[in-house]
């Protein structure tokens, strides 16, 4: 599986009214690392400057903040504040600041904590609980980035492995391409209809392949013994490609 990697350093803050917890990327968006906190001074102007400062400084090109929201999805007054602080902070910055859903990343951040032996009680400045939070939002903010990126590049390869065949009546038919082989002296295509318009996942449908270069065109094979001869060399094609494919395994 390959990936494409975020080849730049991003910043992630978990905002809160007294103290913002930090935490950083690696510089190929694999995971995250919690930083530091934050402790707010009550000037919102200063607070802003400072942490924009934090994320220039170790050359962020993006900022990530935690989203507080509702158990339901729905936003609140410390949304608001939030969405408040990060607006002024993209000003400040000049570099891009998205959020993240936070609702459970703090609860995340006291229960690993707790593992590690770290009472979150008796830390007073609560600096480990708002780093590694932010470090949860960050980790979470990956994830999804790596799973749109997946599904992308998942998205366009079946495209280019879709043909759209329009029928005597003009209506559109999509299949999957399978293979495009030579038997004899011509060529021939098998597909197989799309999964949404397929009765069954394993009908095969072979045309043969004919008209210039210019004019290509797919005509049916009316001759039902050479089409059994066909599907047999699809078939043996087919398995001698899954047998190269596999052959490391």
């Amino acid at each position: 599986m390959c990936y494409t990697w975020i080849m730049e350093l991003i910043a992630a803050f978990d905002i809160g009214d007294r103290r913002i917890g930090v935490a950083f990327s690696d510089p190929f968006g694999e995971y995250a690392i919690p930083s530091e906190t934050y402790f707010r001074t009550g000037n919102f102007g200063a607070d802003v400057a400072a942490v924009a400062q934090i994320a220039m400084a170790r050359g962020a090109a993006r900022i990530v903040c935690g989203l507080p929201l509702y158990e339901d999805g729905s936003e609140s007054v410390q949304s608001e504040k939030t969405r408040r602080f990060c607006a002024a902070l993209e000003r400040e910055a000049g570099i891009p600041v998205e959020f993240e859903d936070e609702r459970f990343t703090t609860r995340a951040a006291r229960e690993d904590l707790g593992v590690l032996g770290i009472s979150a009680k008796k830390d007073k400045k609560k600096k480990n609980v708002d780093s590694l939070a932010a470090a949860y939002i960050l980790e979470s903010y990956l994830a999804d980035r790596r799973r749109k990126e997946m599904k992308e590049e998942t998205n366009h390869y079946d495209e280019e492995n879709i043909v759209e065949l329009v029928d005597d009546e003009g209506v559109t038919h999509r299949f999957e391409h399978l293979m495009t082989f030579a038997y004899g002296d011509e060529w021939y295509v098998a597909l197989t209809p799309e999964l949404a318009e397929a009765e069954e996942e394993e009908d095969v449908a072979i045309f043969r392949i004919a008209g210039s270069e210019e004019d290509e065109r797919l005509e049916p094979v009316e001759d039902d013994a050479l089409l059994d001869e066909l599907f047999a060399e699809f078939c043996r094609l087919y398995e001698e490609d899954d047998g190269e494919e596999g052959g490391d395994d």
